[in-house]
């Protein structure tokens, strides 16, 4: 499984959140595509369109284990993705920035 260390991200890379609605509401990080992993085939359509042509699929959830599964669907079609270590616990230990749906201060859930 390809991974990512929260700390060898850089601002503006590519993030994409695949917790539930409920958690991505309480607090993500800014900029992140949010499709949750219970509607993400059918939703597919939404990755391609937003992600970088040339770049990484850096994928994030909780703490590892559903963005493990998007990430190995991923790369069985042939995008360069990676899993987020330890998901956005490890992201908000980090200091990096959560922000809830409003664009406020937000926490993970």
């Amino acid at each position: 499984m390809p991974t990512v260390e929260v700390g060898d991200l850089a601002d503006g890379d590519f993030l994409l959140d695949v917790r539930e609605d409920d958690e991505w509401e309480a607090g993500h990080a800014a900029g992140a595509l949010h499709i949750p992993i219970s509607e993400f085939v059918a939703r597919y359509g939404e990755l391609t369109e937003a992600a970088p042509q040339d770049g990484r699929v850096n994928v994030i959830c909780r703490s590892g284990g559903r963005s493990a599964q998007v990430t190995q669907y991923l790369v069985q079609q042939g995008i360069d993705a990676v899993n987020v270590d330890g998901g956005m616990q490890i992201w908000a230990a980090a200091g990096r920035p959560v922000v809830d749906d409003k664009g406020q201060p937000g926490f993970v859930l």
